[in-house]
Order: structure tokens, then sequence, then C-alpha cells
């Protein structure tokens, strides 16, 4: 063997030498972080409020995926009773909370409340001559959607208005009852009904009806949205951050925008 070549095949095994020595370790790959899956069981007032919360919080929590189950808050807390999954809790009132928090079914110091709303008649937009709740009894009022009082609390206000009024009796064959109030807006929208009792906030989605006037406050009980976590969750932990992300100043600004009052 030449010089030339003992030289090189030395040169070789001196810089393999030297990348063992100065090369740093590898570190472990990255594991991406698992998702963690919420589902929020919300009063189907909620609905568009929620899902653009729902937006602006995994903007910073992509890993947080959050489902909702909208419905009936008389519904929704019978579901969580018969032990449905949920991590979170939303009713359109606080006597469905009360009944879990009851049973021992929610997850201690995590209730409080989300927002109140406003109770509203409301007529198709073309729909003349309705300024009252007393225009109820008119003959050209055949039909009034309204939530069904035992399990829709939207139902529950407005039948305690009209009972204040003393029109309850006068009105009771023309009530046509829904499953949620999303479904006596959609009555009134389609012309199914002549008039409806929705929340001010569903009336402000629609551009097909009109409200006639909002109901006095002391006609019917509080209108408040209480919110807790479900004890029974898998994600307490997320269940509690996302709980405390719906009470901070970002979801206030969006309950806002869609009605909502601020507690």
């Amino acid at each position: 063997m030449n010089r030339r070549r003992i030289l090189a095949l030395i040169g070789t095994a001196i810089a393999s030498l030297l990348l063992t020595v100065t090369l740093p370790k590898l570190d472990p790959p990255v594991i991406a972080q698992s998702n963690t899956n919420l589902l929020v069981s919300a009063a189907a007032s909620l609905k568009d409020a929620l899902e653009e919360i729902k937006l602006l919080y995994q903007q910073s929590k992509p890993n947080v995926n959050i489902n909702y189950n909208f419905g009936a808050s008389g519904a929704l807390q019978q579901q969580i009773e018969q032990g449905a999954p949920a991590d979170i809790f939303v009713s359109a009132a606080k006597k469905q909370v009360d009944a879990l928090e009851g049973k021992g079914l929610l997850l201690p110091g995590t209730r409080t409340i989300l927002a109140k709303n406003r109770l509203v008649l409301i007529v198709p937009k073309n729909a003349v001559g309705i300024n009252s709740f007393y225009n109820l009894r008119d003959a050209s009022i055949k039909k009034i959607a309204i939530g069904e009082p035992r399990s829709v609390p939207a139902g529950q206000y407005g039948e305690q208005v009209l009972q204040q009024l003393k029109l309850l009796p006068q009105v009771k064959s023309k009530l046509v009852y829904a499953n949620n109030v999303r479904q006596v807006l959609a009555s009134v929208e389609s012309g199914n009904a002549d008039a409806g009792l929705v929340y001010a906030t569903d009336a402000k989605i629609s551009n097909k009806v009109k409200i006639v006037v909002a109901s006095d406050e002391k006609y019917h009980s509080a209108i408040i949205y209480p919110l807790a976590v479900v004890k029974s969750s898998k994600n307490a932990s997320a269940a509690k951050e996302f709980a405390q992300f719906l009470t901070g100043s970002q979801a206030k600004a969006v309950l806002q925008k869609y009605g909502f009052i601020l507690p």
C-alpha cells in the first residue's frame, strides 16, 4: 500500500472520530399532544353565541375539541340524570341546575351564572295590528307557539306571563307546544304560528320576525343561564378551563353581541 493511500485512510478515520465526539445528541422526537374532547350540553337559545365562543377558544387551545349538545334544558337535565355523557351543563333556568346539584351530579364549586335574557312576544315580520300580549285573544291569532313548559324554560316563563296577565284561560286552546325555543322561532318564521314567545336573543338572529313587546320581568321568574361542570366528566380539568373561559372577557363580548345580558 503506497504512502498516499495510507495517509487518506488515516484522514478518514480521524474525521469519523471527530464527528463522533463533536456532534450533539439528537433530542427524542416530539410526540404531538393528544386531543381532549369536551361535550357541552347547553340550552338551544345559546347555540349561535356558543359556536362563536368555541372558535375563539380553539385559537389558543387547538388540542381541545368542543362538541355541543343543544336542546331544551329539561331534556338535557334528564339525559345527565340518566347517565348520558356531558362535561359541562348550561341551562336556561336555575331549576334544572338546582335539580342536578341536589342529586350530587355537579362538581362542587363550579356553578356560576353565564348570562341573563329577556322574554319577548314575536310575530311574522309582515304581521300588522298586534301591539301587546292582549292581542293574543284576537280572532286573527289562531296559533301561538310556546315551548313545552315542563322541559323548555322559555315555555315556563311564557306560561307564567300569560297567567299573570290573566290571559292563559282565554288563549290556552291556541297554544302550540315546541320541544325547544328555536322550534318556536322557526314556527313563527314559517308562518305556521301567528305569534310566539321566545327570548330576545332568538328574535335578534332572525330577519323574518319582529318583536311586538318585551315582557315585564315582574311577570316571570328571573331568566338566568347557570352553568356547571358535570361531576362524571372524564376531563374535569379541561372542562373547568373552558367553563372559566365562558365567563371571561372574550366570551362576554360575544354574548353581548348576541343580545344576552351579563350577570
